[in-house]
């Protein structure tokens, strides 16, 4: 999971406005949730990190062992099966909101791991000859998904002024 500290003025003091008048913000983080997974699932479909980078493209190797293994995946990296992206999530509280993805290769995907990181085992090469595998087989370069944009700052305080609004 990912937990988003606000250290901005404008964000931090419109939140200490809403916590001084609201006995719960689960619904402000629930908002604000709604908004981080849908915006982290836009940006893993068109292959960006937040700050809009693109994520780093898949390795000749990797798409090399997708071809022998007959895989099919999207165009973008992180969406082989789409299973990570539609495994987003957010746990929203009266104290703040976390979001990530469950999926057993998201914390690869947004870190990154060197090659034999998780070890080796004993199985057949491309030709097909038992050898020694490295897990994983090589480098993966980090592709962070999870983070805030600027577009998601904005619409948290979109968000939030809503919500401020209402109050009056």
């Amino acid at each position: 999971m990912y937990r988003l500290n606000f250290n901005e003025d404008g964000i931090d003091l419109r939140l200490k406005q809403l916590d001084s008048q609201l006995d719960d913000l689960s619904p402000v983080m629930a908002g604000i949730g709604e908004i981080l997974v849908q915006s982290t699932q836009d940006r893993m479909l068109k292959g960006e990190q937040p700050d809009g980078q693109k994520f780093a493209p898949r390795s000749p190797t990797t798409l090399q062992v997708y071809a022998a293994r007959g895989f099919r995946y999207g165009a973008q990296p992180l969406n082989k099966s789409g299973e990570m992206r539609q495994q987003l999530h957010y746990d929203a509280s009266a104290r703040g909101v976390t979001w990530g993805s469950n999926a057993i290769q998201a914390a690869v995907m947004q870190f990154g791991a060197e090659k034999g990181a998780f070890g080796s085992y004993e199985g057949k090469g491309f030709g097909g000859s038992k050898t020694t595998l490295s897990t994983p087989w090589g480098n993966i370069p980090a592709r962070p998904f999870l983070g805030v944009s600027d577009a998601d700052r904005s619409a948290i305080v979109e968000e939030i002024e809503d919500w401020l609004s209402g109050i009056d």
